[in-house]
């Protein structure tokens, strides 16, 4: 267990560009990873809900990082994920739960779960993930 090398991974997800529309919450530990979110009007598409954008985003970055836990010296890639959307989301906080359930040498597997905080599933989904050549550095944010 190298908590270290999680609190860095926390840090490059909150410094990436694209949270600052999310302003989402993490933690990750050994093999698993927790995102939280709250919901805002901003996320719904057209029929008053969150559009599925966001529920794939929770789920695939809980299980990136679940994955990269599990890689202390290069980023890891989405190679392909599924997502499996259950019901519809229209207030309260998001909350997804990824874990790992393979690690290869090169290619690890997790799947997450995603809720809504003190209620019931909305979706899930599972994805395969990749060690990369690109170096985790300070320029990802990978940093204290």
């Amino acid at each position: 267990m190298n908590t270290a090398h999680y609190r860095k991974l926390e840090t490059m997800y909150r410094r990436a560009p694209v949270n600052r529309l999310y302003e989402p919450a993490i933690a990750i530990e050994d093999g698993a990873a927790t995102i939280e979110i709250a919901v805002k009007p901003e996320y719904f598409h057209a029929a008053g809900a969150v559009h599925g954008a966001i529920l794939f985003k929770m789920l695939d970055d809980a299980c990136f990082f679940a994955a990269a836990s599990q890689v202390q010296d290069v980023f890891v890639l989405t190679v392909s994920f599924t997502t499996y959307m259950t019901r519809p989301v229209t207030e309260g906080r998001l909350k997804s739960h990824g874990r790992v359930v393979h690690a290869g040498k090169n290619l690890l597997l997790a799947e997450a779960v995603l809720s809504v905080v003190g209620g019931k599933e909305v979706a899930r989904g599972n994805g395969s993930f990749m060690r990369s050549s690109i170096a985790l550095t300070e320029q990802l944010g990978y940093q204290a």
